[in-house]
């Protein structure tokens, strides 16, 4: 009987692999091929109002103008809002080499939206490094996830910004992963409802990959409930995650009320055993992140200072921050870091 050919035979795989090789060779060439017109369009354009000294108001007719003949001759892709994107993507990205092709024409229609350049360059770098979607990418402006980091620790300065522009997220030291607060509006619970924290952990592990997305790069879900046996007594890690870039656990406590000096005494515990029992020679000490509903600073000092393991405290929210209110609280803290800058100079 002849041998009959199954969907993992050897030879399916092999021309499998030929053609999604092909396929994505394909994408990434009609990708380059596309950034690069949009981006010579653009040119042409920002050319010829330069050239003719176009003003404002003449410059949207003359947009009008061209979408409707482009589309005449060439089909979707030329209304006036596209051709004002491609307009804006060569002003931004004059130079043709700072384009990455990594990215396609809707993350940059993402990012031409926001104005600020430093926190623009932000989030192309890491939609790069994360290899985010346009989806992703959404949601983490949507969340204000620059806004965010540059919070989290309270201290947020002109360094800080120009860091997070020119390199994106740059994971060298357990600080370095924590994020303040931690959105969860992917789960869809009401602002003020109260939630259980068995519940709040089912409800995240149904969503991992969100919740891996908000946690950021490198992190690998490894369990829910990890048990650590002291004494002959059970205790259960809420949830544990690796980070392959700290080559490090993660080990998060959950908690639906505000921080607490037993949650971090838990926590520190759980770190000791992870450090003896589970680490292997390779691995770094185990890092700990409570989250909590509230954390008050000088409470959080208390709580966490003196220990010798990696214990943060972050607060999650279950709704979209506001993002003027966050803008506003950044604008504040680099204000006041100016004043201080300057102060020292007198």
């Amino acid at each position: 009987m002849e041998n009959q050919l199954t969907p993992n035979s050897s030879i399916i795989l092999e021309i499998r692999e030929l053609l999604e090789n092909a396929r994505k060779n394909v994408a990434q060439q009609v990708n380059t091929q596309l950034l690069t017109t949009y981006w010579n369009i653009g040119r042409i354009i920002v050319e010829y109002e330069q050239q003719n000294q176009i003003r404002a108001d003449y410059g949207k007719q003359t947009l009008k103008e061209l979408s409707k003949e482009l589309t005449r001759e060439f089909g979707k892709g030329f209304s006036v809002s596209n051709i004002q994107f491609m307009r804006r993507f060569y002003q931004s990205y004059s130079i043709q080499q700072t384009v990455s092709v990594k990215l396609s024409w809707s993350h940059y229609c993402e990012l031409l939206s926001i104005s600020d350049e430093n926190k623009r360059s932000f989030y192309e770098k890491e939609s790069i490094n994360s290899g985010w979607s346009v989806r992703e990418l959404k949601r983490q402006i949507d969340s204000s996830l620059y806004e965010r980091l540059l919070l989290s620790d309270g201290d947020a300065n002109k360094e800080k910004v120009l860091s997070l522009a020119q390199r994106g997220i740059e994971i060298n030291q357990p600080a370095d992963i924590i994020r303040d607060p931690y959105v969860f509006e992917f789960l869809g619970v009401p602002e003020n409802k109260p939630m259980l924290e068995s519940d709040l952990e089912k409800a995240l592990v149904a969503q991992i990959e969100k919740f891996l997305l908000e946690l950021g790069r490198g992190f690998m879900f490894v369990g829910t409930q990890q048990r650590v046996t002291l004494n002959n007594t059970h205790y259960y890690v809420d949830m544990v995650f690796y980070n392959k870039i700290l080559r490090a656990y993660v080990l998060i406590e959950l908690k639906t009320t505000k921080l607490t000096p037993e949650a971090a005494g838990q926590l520190n515990m759980y770190l000791n055993y992870y450090a003896a029992e589970v680490n292997d020679p390779d691995d770094n000490p185990p890092i700990g992140i409570i989250l909590c509903t509230e954390k008050d600073s000088i409470a959080a000092e208390y709580a966490l200072g003196g220990l010798s393991n990696n214990i943060f405290a972050s607060r999650y929210v279950l709704y979209m921050p506001d993002k003027e209110q966050l803008i506003a609280q950044v604008e504040a803290v680099l204000k006041n870091w100016h004043e201080k800058k300057d102060n020292s100079h007198d």
